[in-house]
């Protein structure tokens, strides 16, 4: 792949695949722990409702700073602090001292870090590869983030049976570590900063040029209320659903994840063949309507084999689509609002995700997850489809 000729691009795509590694272990130790510990399908809900809140306190000014200061140094900030506080997680609960309440503590802390860590990633990869290595750099991100939620999930499963929840947490907690040191030895170009005065005024200068991309604006507000009906209870309610649905453990709802990550890493892949130049918006919205249609299947079967299958094919179409989107932003955004802008799409896709969670957690004490599942991703299948009725979306790329 074009994109690992450059040294800093290795060391970034290295620290990322093994603390992405730790993050998908840590997801599938973090989901049934919940459960385990408050006994409650609406308890991974308000988890996650309040990482989402604390993500996105500080997503904004997180774009901001971006593209102010040095996007290296706010990574490995971020880093370091989530380290601490999977840490701290993991002590908790090695000495017995892990409640709900520490729980949510924790997890609005992390998604405070978080919030300053995506937009400073979203902009360093093209400062670290040549403008026509972006896709080769996109696919090598997707393959990584993909692959290491195969990975992830499995290594739950096992350290989880062998050595319990502290040992995850714990594990995850040095991948943080790892990530952190990769970053220091990395010497990503300058650019050129624009000379906007206040950080408000800055983020505000980056929604102006949100609103005037129209496939950039629908697209982001399309999947704010497509991941607040789907993905919040998909997330929330996935540990349930195995355990009442496929009558299974954590092993398979890990497996089911992993298979997931699988397919995105193959759709991924094949972005990275294919590499369309026309039609990419239609590809985008059209792939994501058509992955809605295999949870639903997956809903409605009986089968864990089947529902499997349907989890591996849906990531294939994910996979292929946010490569597209995640291209296209890199390619298109000017450098110095590049961070602001991925920001901007991560606040906005994001911001009725903890409402999602809010409402998953009411909606569950009195429908089934199938029920829930089934009619959030009947609906998110009709919305991702909307956007390419509009000629200026359709037509942009």
């Amino acid at each position: 792949m074009q994109a690992f000729r450059s040294r800093d691009f290795r060391l970034l795509w290295a620290g990322q695949t093994v603390s992405l590694v730790g993050d998908g272990a840590f997801l599938i130790a973090l989901g049934w722990k919940t459960t385990q510990v408050t006994g409650r399908a609406s308890s991974l809900a308000i988890l996650l409702m309040l990482h989402g809140l604390a993500l996105l306190t500080t997503l904004l000014l997180g774009g901001a700073l971006a593209d102010r200061y040095s996007r290296r140094l706010l990574m490995i900030a971020s880093d370091l602090t989530r380290c601490a506080t999977i840490g701290a997680l993991a002590i908790a609960d090695a000495s017995g001292h892990l409640g709900y309440p520490l729980m949510l503590a924790l997890a609005f802390v992390f998604g405070l870090a978080d919030g300053f860590f995506y937009p400073a990633f979203g902009g360093i990869v093209p400062l670290v590869v040549e403008s026509h290595e972006l896709a080769s750099a996109n696919t090598l991100i997707g393959i990584s983030r993909q692959g290491s939620f195969v990975v992830g999930p499995a290594l739950a499963g096992s350290i989880y049976g062998l050595a319990g929840s502290p040992a995850v947490f714990g594990f995850d907690s040095a991948t943080f570590v790892v990530s952190a040191a990769l970053l220091a030895l990395a010497r990503p170009r300058a650019f050129t900063r624009e000379s906007t005065e206040g950080t408000w005024r800055s983020i505000l200068d980056g929604a102006r040029y949100v609103a005037s991309v129209p496939w950039l604006w629908i697209g982001i507000g399309v999947t704010s209320v497509v991941l607040m009906v789907a993905m919040a209870p998909f997330q929330a309610l996935m540990p349930k659903f195995v355990e009442e649905h496929f009558h299974r453990g954590v092993g398979a709802y890990g497996t089911l994840f992993a298979l997931q990550s699988l397919g995105m890493a193959i759709g991924t892949v094949l972005f990275g063949q294919l590499q369309p130049q026309s039609r990419r918006i239609v590809q985008i919205f059209g792939f994501l309507a058509l992955n809605d249609l295999f949870v639903i299947a997956m809903a409605l079967s009986s089968s864990f084999v089947a529902g499997a299958v349907f989890m591996t094919v849906r990531g294939v179409f994910i996979g292929y689509a946010i490569s597209i989107w995640g291209t296209l932003l890199m390619k298109q955004v000017p450098e110095s609002k590049l961070a602001r802008v991925t920001s901007l799409d991560f606040f906005g896709s994001t911001g009725l995700v903890p409402l999602g969670y809010a409402l998953t957690a009411g909606l569950s004490q009195a429908l089934t997850p199938d029920t829930i599942l089934l009619v959030g991703f009947s609906l998110a299948a009709f919305l991702w489809a909307s956007p390419l009725v509009v000629p200026k979306v359709r037509l942009a790329a």
